[in-house]
Parts: structure tokens; C-alpha cells; sequence
């Protein structure tokens, strides 16, 4: 004999049918709600804003931020060689010299 299952959502404002399941996160907590499409519509709405305002998180759910601006690094280049430091060519400039750059400022 076979089955069928079927699920029917409701709507968790005001208990009609739900067209959708929205996941969303707020003080580092994770919520699911179902709602129909005008109350979909009025989260989204209501969301806006402050997801227009916030940052992505990556999926480690670490947020990404840049917390420093580092120096152009054909700036720091050029700055160590007519300090006499010795600083390859091209590629990875050692972070002392980064230092140092950062220290003359």
C-alpha cells in the first residue's frame, strides 16, 4: 500500500495558508517563520533597511571586515628602496618593511 504525506503550512501571524519559509538570524540566533505572500512581502519591507545597512556573514559565520586599510603596496615599494631596505622586486614585501612604512608615517 502506498502513502501520500502531504504538509500544508499555516501562516504563524495570522494562521492562513503560508507560501513560504523564511530563515533569518537576529542576536546570534538562528528563526524560521512561515508566512503567506502579503506577510512575506511586509518583512522583507520591514528588513530592508537594516539589511541594506548590514554586513554579510561568511559561512564559517564570521562577518567580514576589513579593519585595516593597508598601504599601496608600490608605495611601501618605493619608500623602502630610497630608504635603502632591501625589498625584492616584485611579489610579497616582508611585513617588516610594512612596519617600518607604517612607522615613518
Amino acid at each position: 500500500m502506498a502513502q501520500r504525506v502531504v504538509v500544508t503550512l499555516f501562516d504563524d501571524i495570522d494562521g492562513s495558508e503560508a507560501a513560504e519559509t523564511i530563515a533569518f538570524g537576529l542576536d546570534g540566533k538562528s528563526y524560521e517563520i512561515d508566512l503567506n505572500q502579503t506577510n512575506a512581502k511586509d518583512l522583507r519591507k520591514a528588513l530592508a533597511p537594516y539589511v541594506e545597512a548590514g554586513r554579510k556573514r561568511s559561512r564559517s559565520g564570521k562577518a567580514y571586515r576589513q579593519t585595516a586599510v593597508a598601504p599601496d603596496p608600490a608605495a611601501v615599494r618605493a619608500w623602502a628602496q630610497s630608504n635603502k631596505m632591501d625589498v625584492p622586486a616584485r611579489g610579497r614585501i616582508p611585513k617588516k618593511v610594512y612596519e617600518a612604512f607604517t612607522a615613518a608615517q
